[in-house]
């Protein structure tokens, strides 16, 4: 394990200038929120595809999974690319990557081009999560490097958040083709912005060093991941939390407007104004986090938070009635998912510069590949049970998150990054 700094730490000369930390900051946000538009999209607009395509559930469910597979394999191999050769470079080719195979699935025949489309969408979309993180962790000073590490996470829930609002009302009007050109549209945004940051001083520093270094003696990244025992003890906490965090998030996110259908007859537009809710407290919660793991440490943010979840998530699967749907969705959103806001601060503490970039990505999409069973784990159970069973079952694994926190992850609040 690489030595950090007490809390309360100064910032270290990678906290760059301010404007180059909200360039990086925005243009992170930016790559994250389309992810989140895309992914939510898909799920709404699957039984428009179905119906065009002639796709049974299955096949349906497939285009899911698959651009979740995709993601994983992207995450890893964009994560180990970037620690090579520049957060901003790789960023790039994971957003041409995404844009040019989101508009391909606009074009699509049949399930096998499609199902080939969107695999490898997911593919530029998986690097998004961890570079961002690691670019912001290195852009911004440590006393705030866990609030700028949520608001990369507020991403993902503003591009989620225009999804549940824009999907119901365009799609009618436009068709599941028509849908996936206006994804294309945050890419060209996200790739204009990109072009305007530069790479952190910590990461130019890392890499002259590593040019002037025998390649002997350059480190690999997958190892440093697994340096020692107590290192290893992290990465074990790290891809639990992650995990969790994944299957219970898509679980939800994907099941939500028709466990609201099924369950409360509730029509597509008011599904996606009761989940756009839930999306809310989704996004109150993250920006939350980052102000409690900056002031009170990582861990006692993210117990807090687990244990809210468990609550809430049970709780929620009891509520009837419209308007407690509505608070009730709220409330649980802030826990479910609140803690997305600190998986940047705490890889990027854990590990070198030689590193986090890979850490960030291959420990949150190991996270990503189990949760894409999160869906059909909850398809599953509501099939053979019900709805409230398997959201029962996602309120359970919550608690194994705690006891990963509790026995294996470490507090590194304020640590200068190396």
């Amino acid at each position: 394990m690489t030595a950090v700094s007490p809390p309360g730490a100064t910032a270290s000369p990678a906290a760059a200038t301010r404007g180059h930390a909200m360039r990086a900051l925005v243009a992170s946000v930016l790559g994250y929120a389309m992810d989140g538009f895309d992914l939510l999209m898909l799920g709404f607009m699957l039984p428009a595809i179905s119906a065009d395509l002639h796709l049974s559930g299955a096949q349906a469910g497939a285009l899911v999974t698959w651009t979740l597979v995709g993601a994983v394999v992207g995450g890893i191999v964009f994560g180990l690319l970037s620690d090579r050769y520049g957060r901003v470079r790789v960023l790039t080719w994971t957003i041409l990557l995404f844009a040019v195979f989101t508009g391909m699935c606009a074009l699509a025949r049949g399930y096998g081009d499609l199902l080939v489309y969107r695999t490898i969408a997911g593919i530029g979309l998986g690097g998004e999560f961890g570079i961002g993180m690691a670019l912001v962790a290195e852009a911004w000073p440590a006393q705030l490097r866990a609030r700028a590490s949520s608001y990369v996470g507020l991403g993902w829930q503003l591009g989620v958040l225009a999804a549940a609002l824009l999907t119901p009302l365009l799609l009618p009007l436009i068709g599941w083709r028509g849908m996936f050109a206006i994804g294309l549209l945050p890419a060209v945004v996200s790739f204009v912005v990109r072009r305007r940051v530069e790479e952190p001083e910590l990461f130019v520093a890392h890499a002259q060093r590593m040019a002037a270094a025998a390649r002997a003696e350059r480190p690999r990244a997958l190892r440093m991941l697994v340096a020692d025992a107590r290192t290893a003890r992290a990465s074990l906490g790290v891809a639990v939390l992650c995990s969790v965090q994944n299957f219970g998030y898509y679980g939800l996110m994907i099941w939500l407007p028709a466990y609201l259908s099924k369950s409360f007859g509730y029509s597509l537009t008011k599904s996606g104004l009761w989940t756009a809710a839930t999306v809310a407290g989704m996004a109150l919660g993250i920006w939350l986090f980052g102000i409690a793991a900056d002031r009170f440490g990582r861990r006692p943010a993210f117990l807090f938070y687990q244990a809210g979840a468990v609550v809430m998530v049970f709780v929620y699967a009891q509520l009837s009635t419209p308007f407690a749907l509505l608070i009730g969705g709220a409330a649980m959103g802030v826990f479910v998912n609140g803690m997305i806001g600190g998986y940047g601060a705490l890889i990027s503490e854990l590990y070198p510069t030689a590193a986090r970039a890979t850490a960030q990505n291959v420990l949150f999409n190991i996270g990503r590949a189990v949760g894409g069973f999160g869906p059909l784990a909850v398809g599953a159970l509501a099939a053979r049970y019900s709805f409230t069973v398997a959201l029962g079952m996602l309120a359970a694994i919550y608690v194994l998150d705690i006891l990963a926190t509790l026995f294996l992850i470490p507090e590194r609040r304020g640590a200068a990054l190396e």
